[in-house]
């Protein structure tokens, strides 16, 4: 008679904790939160509609404009991000990865400090920092021949998003630093050796040896920073307020959730249309998870050591 094996109750013992902390703060919400965006409120009685509330932020001109608005300026957010702090990021860890580098530790902590500062630090700093009546950045850019570059960027419709987007950049740089960073170090030593013995030295061997063995961590990197910018809030709301000034121009979904659910100066709030949003606010997050890990994770070659 084969041995029965002995039920491995523990697991459950270990993971319930957790699962109950999960469940109560993330899944109950979110189910909730779908739930609230199929009914409406029409004088005081809660009414099913269905769709009706996504009908109405998709075609309604009172709530379509502000939504698309909101959604451009946040993949507009997204795109700085991408192509400016990524980028710069990788470069950052290629050249702290470098044994020949002295203090380099010194400069991975300067990179990385922004990353653990308060949104509100960060947006009330560089609001006086940019501030054309009393911050520093005129003068600095005085100091170097460049002050008729200076303008009142955050100020001007046309820049106020891109210069956020900015800040973004510098307070969160440090991340995929040292992602990149610690993925670079994980390369054994004999595959560089055997590269330098072939001829394969400096960018050469970066393009050709180095990129491609840390693709999935840039890859992870890239998912990360489109769910972090898709759920952006809190720089904006500090440093242009809940009406995303000037004119809506820095408006993205996280602060037309907020007025729309909360409710905001003469703006009452309705907690059925800011369900409505978060819910697809949701559903775009989502999408690009599955799209990376379905689309693009399953092609990119992982190497083991």
């Amino acid at each position: 008679m084969a041995e029965r094996k002995p039920v491995r109750w523990h697991i459950a013992v270990f993971l319930a904790p957790a699962l109950t902390v999960y469940t109560a703060i993330m899944i109950i919400p979110l189910f909730a939160t779908l739930d609230l965006s199929l009914y409406r409120a029409v004088d005081k009685v809660t009414h099913f509609v269905g769709f009706g509330n996504f009908a109405t932020l998709f075609g309604d001109p009172n709530w379509s404009g502000q939504f698309w608005n909101a959604l451009w300026n946040n993949t507009w957010f997204f795109i700085v991000n991408m192509a400016v702090q990524n980028p710069i990021g990788i470069g950052l860890a290629a050249l702290l990865s470098s044994p020949r580098l002295r203090f380099a530790a010194a400069y991975r902590t300067a990179i990385f400090v922004p990353t653990i500062l308060s949104f509100v630090i960060v947006g009330f700093v560089w609001k006086l920092i940019l501030s054309p009546l009393w911050g520093i950045a005129p003068d600095l850019l005085k100091a170097v021949g460049l002050r008729h570059w200076f303008a009142p960027w955050l100020g001007d419709p046309h820049y106020a998003l891109t210069t956020i987007a900015l800040i973004s950049v510098w307070q969160f740089i440090g991340i995929p630093m040292m992602l990149i960073y610690a993925a670079l170090l994980s390369i054994p030593d004999e595959v560089i050796e055997a590269a330098e013995m072939d001829g394969i030295t400096g960018m050469s061997q970066f393009w050709k040896i180095k990129l491609p063995l840390i693709l999935p961590s840039i890859g992870i990197i890239s998912i990360l920073t489109f769910v972090g910018n898709f759920n952006a809030f809190d720089l904006i709301y500090v440093a242009q307020g809940a009406l995303a000034g000037p004119n809506f121009s820095t408006d993205i979904l996280g602060t037309f959730l907020y007025r729309t659910f909360f409710g905001f100066q003469l703006q009452l709030g309705d907690p059925n249309m800011g369900a409505t949003i978060a819910t697809v606010m949701f559903a775009i997050i989502l999408a690009g998870v599955c799209l990376y890990l379905f689309g693009i994770q399953r092609r990119l070659r992982r190497y083991q050591f």
